[in-house]
């Protein structure tokens, strides 16, 4: 009579714990708001922080320690060489020059990137290239919330869909 109870409620267990085994998600959160009273485009990031530095390793061939108590300028240099390459703008199909104002950690494993294009006067067209750890991980995403003129619109980038122009 034990054997009947128990050996399905071992299936049961082993099935179900199989049926949830962990998938981790690979994604980055871009927010992109224009300011018009500023005339300023203004760029915040949010990555996680295990896969950046794993990207940044990957691309310069060198380990970093981007957001944690290791980091060094070295590290935060080469943080903002990939951000200028795998992220720009173009503004009416003409380049415009991002800088990198600061950084914090968020909630222990989120690296959050501030950054801005100034002296932005009101445009029709906005050409967004955002290829963030797409070179690392195929499975990487990268949802870019974009707010202008009164209107917000969301795009997902990925390792197929890398360039987005936004008509406004």
């Amino acid at each position: 009579m034990k054997n009947r109870l128990i050996y399905p409620l071992i299936g049961i267990l082993f099935l179900s714990l199989s049926a949830f085994t962990f998938h981790k998600f690979y994604v980055g959160v871009f927010q992109v708001n224009y300011a018009a009273e500023k005339k300023m485009i203004q760029i915040t990031s949010r990555i996680f922080i295990d896969d950046l530095n794993n990207g940044l390793e990957k691309k310069y061939h060198k380990k970093t320690f981007v957001g944690t108590e290791k980091e060094t300028q070295a590290d935060v240099d080469l943080l903002k060489k990939y951000l200028t390459e795998h992220f720009s703008i173009k503004i009416n199909g003409q380049s415009k020059s991002i800088a990198f104002l600061s950084k914090e950690v968020e909630a222990g494993d989120v690296l959050v990137c501030y950054c801005r294009i100034k002296d932005v006067d009101k445009f029709k067209t906005i050409e967004i290239s955002n290829t963030i750890l797409v070179d690392w991980n195929s499975e990487q995403q990268n949802i870019t919330h974009i707010s202008a003129f009164g209107t917000k619109k969301s795009v997902l980038f990925t390792e197929s869909s890398r360039k987005e122009v936004l008509k406004y």
